[in-house]
Parts: C-alpha cells; structure tokens; sequence
C-alpha cells in the first residue's frame, strides 16, 4: 500500500515543457507546456528510470477578426484542435549536488494540431486578400531536454532546473500545421510541493521564465514568457486523488524580428480546472494515472479554450534501498 501512495505521490514528477497554445508567441504557441506541472510538482523521486506518457489535447479559438502571425503567414479568426502525444524518460541520477538528486529527462513528443483560419495574403498590388484554409498534419516535434536537482526537508520538497528546446522536427513556413516550433528556447524553473502524508493533503506550484530564440526560417523572434502553475489535492484514499488546478502566464517582452509583422503582441491568459488521479499495481509494478482538465479565460492576444491531459507514469527501474529510504521519509499516512 505505501508504493501505491508513494507512485501517487510522484505521478506529475516526470514533468516536462513542451507545446503550449499560447497566443501572442509566433504562431500561437509556446515551447512551455502550460498545466504540465500538477500534484507534486516539487517531489523527486529515488534514484532510478521512469517513463511517462502525456496525452494532450487542445480546443481553442481566436475570433473576432483578430491576426495571428504564423510560418510567415497572417492568419484571423482562427480554431485549432489539436493532439500530442509528450513520451518522456526521466533519470533521477545517485549524484548528489549541494545535498539534492540530480535528474535528467528526455521529451520527444508527435502531435498533429487541425487548425482553421482566414489565411490573409499580403499582395502589394491587392492588399489582403480572405482566403479560408484548413490544415492538418501529423508530425515530429521538437525534442526537449531538461535537468533538475531535487530536494526535500520534512513536508516540504522542491526543485531548481532548466529545460531547453532543439529544433528537430519536421518544420515547413507557410503551413499553419506544425508541431514543430523551429525555434531554440530556454526555460529556467523551480518547483515547490508540501505533501502531509497523515492528512493527505498536497499543495504544489511551479514558476519559470521562457527565454525564445529567433525561427530562423520567419526572422521571427518570439518575446520571453512567465508561466505560473498550482495545484491543490487531496487524497481520499491512498489510490484515489481529487484536486484543483490552474495556472498563469504572461508575455514579458515584445516579439521582434521581420516576422513580426504585427508588433509586440504581448499576450496574457489565465485558466483553472480540476483533476482526478488513480494509482494501481500490475503484479507489483505501480502505475500512477491523471485527468487534468483547464478553462482559459481574461485572454489577451493569444487563443483562448479547454485543455485537458491524460497522464500514464511507471518506474522503469528503481533503486530499491533509495526508494525504501524515501517511503520512510515521505509516507506515514493514516488513512
């Protein structure tokens, strides 16, 4: 019974940014998964490998005539559907650095975003011209690689780290469905969870800044970005969790570049939304699972919709001792 609270416990540690919709970037997305950070945030587990799978899914839309720049487009009155798959493995190192566990995660995510929009060809002679377009394709994101150390005091757990994107996917200007961002970006974060165990209560946030780099291929350089998150849980049982989310996020700086044809765009959206978590074993392997569900709203130039994910995680492999030495120090539940 610990393992499963304990797998519960860790279920949103195998966390990664990666493909936000976020409006007033380029294209209307962001390299940092907004919502990604839930319960237990802050908690790193024992040394060992786990493996998570995120399916995300995203419905949205920007009407009211309002443009979007996007693959060296001028897009207005767009919707967009989308799905990501987001595999990401996480390595949670025996390294000690100042007293903390050293972890490293890899996220190579696919995804196919249908996006429907008035597409608005600059022509020198005509001016803009309407054109309705969608368009749909399945493809490889951009990997992103990410690093943290970890500690714990108590109740209380929490993380220092940074996360950086690699263009590696399929990318093509002038097609409004790309998964692939195409644009280098760094994001510095920390995480904090107090987790009581005898009253089954967690209470998490993260907060990071995104530092973007310039899409070569638009001349397009998206502005840096603040990014919030919190969640409050409770276990109702050591399998089952019920809980709130949210999160925040503004742009801190302009987009610049050629590209940016539209100015600064500087965007802002909230949202909140619930969650419900189950963990359970196979043989004795634990497997930790979460619906995570977000309503945006007080949007400012960027997409405004739902959100929702369905998270899997599993230990891969686990240092017994280390996760023996955790269990004492985390899990005195009285349920």
């Amino acid at each position: 019974m610990r393992a499963r609270f304990f797998a519960a416990a860790i279920s949103s540690v195998v966390s990664f940014s990666y493909l936000s919709p976020v409006m007033a970037a380029e294209g209307g997305v962001g390299v940092f998964l907004l919502g990604s950070h839930a319960t237990g945030a802050g908690i790193t587990p024992p040394p060992g490998v786990f493996f998570q799978n995120d399916f995300y899914y995203y419905d949205g839309k920007l009407g009211g005539g309002r443009t979007l720049p996007t693959g060296g487009l001028l897009v207005a009155n767009v919707s967009a559907q989308s799905w990501i798959e987001l595999p990401t493995t996480l390595w949670v190192t025996p390294a000690k650095i100042l007293g903390g566990d050293l972890a490293f995660s890899l996220t190579v995510p696919v995804g196919e975003p249908r996006v429907n929009a008035s597409l608005l060809v600059n022509s020198p002679r005509f001016g803009p011209i309407g054109l309705n377009v969608t368009d749909s394709q399945a493809n490889l994101s951009d990997f992103f690689l990410q690093s943290f150390v970890g500690w714990h005091a108590g109740n209380f757990h929490w993380q220092l780290g940074v996360g950086g994107v690699i263009p590696s996917g399929t990318y093509v200007a002038g097609q409004l469905s790309n998964a692939s961002l195409n644009r280098p970006a760094l994001d510095v974060f920390g995480t904090l969870t107090w987790l009581d165990p005898a009253i089954g209560w967690d209470l998490s946030a993260a907060m990071g800044v995104t530092f973007n780099q310039t899409n070569t291929a638009t001349d397009y350089k998206s502005g840096d970005e603040f990014h919030l998150e919190w969640a409050a849980t409770k276990y109702i049982t050591k399998e089952f969790t019920l809980g709130l989310v949210g999160y925040y996020y503004q742009q801190l700086t302009a987009d610049s570049g050629t590209g940016a044809r539209l100015g600064g765009y500087e965007g802002r959206v909230v949202a909140l939304g619930g969650s419900i978590g189950y963990t359970f074993e196979i043989g004795k392997l634990p497997v930790s699972t979460r619906l995570k569900v977000y309503r945006e709203f007080d949007a400012v130039n960027r997409m405004e919709g739902t959100a929702g994910y369905f998270t899997v995680s599993v230990p891969v492999a686990i240092d017994t001792n280390a996760m023996t030495l955790a269990q004492g120090r985390t899990i005195k539940a009285k349920f």
